[in-house]
């Protein structure tokens, strides 16, 4: 069967992620040139194109193994390197530790290591079935384009408020490994890439990113720390959204409107001091407990099947009726 694409037009999406590694690296060109607003350009630029090159290659049916391995290395190269040798030229390289040590490269390469480690993992959990089913729904870490953007959140701050506290070397320091451990770490963050919008929230959403669009144009480097902020402080909101998920497997296959039904239903019998009914999925632990008990049910049913029913015990003493005269004498005298 014939391609439904020309060759050329297929290799767009790994053209689309050289063109973010070129930007990801250009970043560290500007930033030795002391051009951060540059370098901050860049990086935005290679996230762009990492979030369409996927997208891309899926809708053109071109997704290869090559550019899967492209894009990561394009991905450690654009949010790991490059972020780190940006932050150090800014300011990590006063960090002095002493009269003679620099524990800013240190930091820097912790970074990119720690960047390393995480695209590697992910490329490793793509081939290891989700336990659960909504699991596509969160990422396992940080991913690398929103820990560039944290990361980068005392340089965007201080590209619009000028320097201050969030531009000294050991904030600057502190943060960035804050950002390395987050994305090597087992939290689940949110995944947007299955997020589902209804038919009646188009136009509204439309609207907010014009005003999104409008407002990154007058203040860009205020809007990249509002997004970063925001970002971290959903990350408590991600890891509850995980557990409440686990913990209700009657919302695993329903869509947003059917699980918030089921969480107003799960808040109501709460505050009535009701118990959840028993399920027949039970998720984690409780599960294998369930079915080892089902399993020695189901053993003690065909065991007692091949021996047939117990012997009948013999008929005992019949229990003596009760007298009739004391219960006439118990009713006279409560007269």
């Amino acid at each position: 069967m014939p391609a439904p694409y020309p060759a050329g037009v297929r290799l767009l999406p790994n053209a689309v992620t050289v063109v973010a590694l070129c930007a990801g690296l250009s970043s560290v060109y500007f930033a030795l040139g002391e051009r951060f607003d540059l370098a901050v350009l860049s990086v935005g630029v290679a996230a762009l194109c990492d979030a369409l090159d996927g997208r891309l290659a899926r809708l053109l049916d071109a997704s290869t193994r090559i550019g899967a391995e492209l894009d990561s290395l394009a991905d450690l190269v654009s949010f790991g390197v490059s972020p780190a040798l940006v932050l150090y030229v800014w300011q990590l390289d006063q960090w002095q530790v002493g009269s003679e040590g620099r524990f800013g490269w240190v930091v820097a390469l912790v970074f990119a290591v720690c960047m390393a480690l995480r695209l590697a993992r992910f490329n490793t959990l793509l081939d290891v079935e989700d336990p659960y089913p909504f699991a596509k729904e969160f990422f396992v870490g940080v991913p690398a384009p929103a820990a560039a953007l944290v990361a980068g959140i005392p340089l965007f701050a201080s590209l619009h408020f000028g320097e201050g506290w969030w531009s000294a070397p050991v904030v600057v320091g502190v943060w960035a490994l804050v950002a390395a451990a987050l994305m090597v770490s087992r939290l689940p963050t949110l995944s947007f890439k299955t997020v589902r919008v209804a038919p009646q929230l188009i136009a509204p959403l439309l609207v907010l990113v014009g005003l999104l669009t409008a407002v990154l144009v007058t203040a860009p480097f205020l809007t990249l720390v509002g997004v970063g902020v925001l970002y971290v402080a959903a990350l408590p909101y991600a890891v509850h959204r995980y557990r409440w998920l686990a913990r209700h497997p009657e919302a695993w296959d329903v869509g947003g409107r059917e699980r918030r039904a089921v969480a107003r239903a799960a808040r109501s019998a709460r505050r009535l001091g009701l118990r959840p009914p028993l399920r027949r999925r039970v998720a984690g632990r409780a599960g294998e407990v369930a079915g080892r008990a089902r399993g020695a049910v189901a053993g003690a049913v065909r065991r007692l099947g091949d021996e047939g029913p117990p012997p009948r015990r013999a008929p005992g003493p019949a229990a003596q009726p009760p007298n009739r005269l004391r219960l006439g004498l118990r009713r006279v005298r409560r007269r």
